[in-house]
């Protein structure tokens, strides 16, 4: 009886063990990203006047189109969305130009670019819609499926236009 007690005992610590490392791992793999998008808030609200977030995303294109955007509220209440440059080592790009901020009531909102997004494809499947810049402007990054295919394809975020013709990427 004893020896069953002794392996019940080791085999809770051994999971236990198992758990935490397996937390330990996770946040390891993850602090670099949450770093990142700390800093990223810190430089929203230090440059563009943020006083709440609701919302921070990565959006990454090519080398030169690492960004993060930053929405939430500025000191008049009004919602804004705020673009910060990142270089391709995590750190906040200097210089002008590195922070955009506009009001999201002159752009076009997440809610009205799906609504257009859904009407203008039909069978539109697999729908992440996330923004970002694309060529020097700032736009709504869509990826989504159709049928059997994934595309990417991106909209103007001032006007939600659509900017060029989809990427269609290679089937698996």
């Amino acid at each position: 009886m004893k020896n069953k007690k002794k392996w019940i005992f080791l085999g809770i610590v051994a999971l236990l063990l198992i758990i935490f490392g397996a937390y330990r791992y996770f946040i390891y793999v993850l602090q670099d990203q949450w770093s990142e998008k700390d800093t990223a808030i810190a430089k929203a609200k230090q440059e563009a006047g943020i006083v709440s977030v609701a919302d921070a995303q990565k959006s990454v294109w090519d080398q030169n189109s690492i960004y993060w955007v930053v929405e939430g509220t500025n000191k008049t209440g009004q919602e804004v969305m705020v673009w910060v440059q990142f270089t391709d080592q995590g750190k906040p790009k200097e210089g002008q130009n590195t922070v955009h901020q506009e009001l999201l009531s002159s752009g076009m909102s997440k809610e009205k670019m799906k609504a257009k997004i859904k009407s203008s494809i039909p069978g539109i499947k697999d729908m992440r819609l996330v923004p970002g810049v694309y060529n020097g402007e700032y736009v709504w990054q869509l990826f989504y499926k159709v049928k059997d295919h994934y595309y990417y394809q991106f909209y103007r975020f001032s006007d939600g236009a659509e900017i060029g013709s989809p990427f269609t990427l290679p089937n698996r």
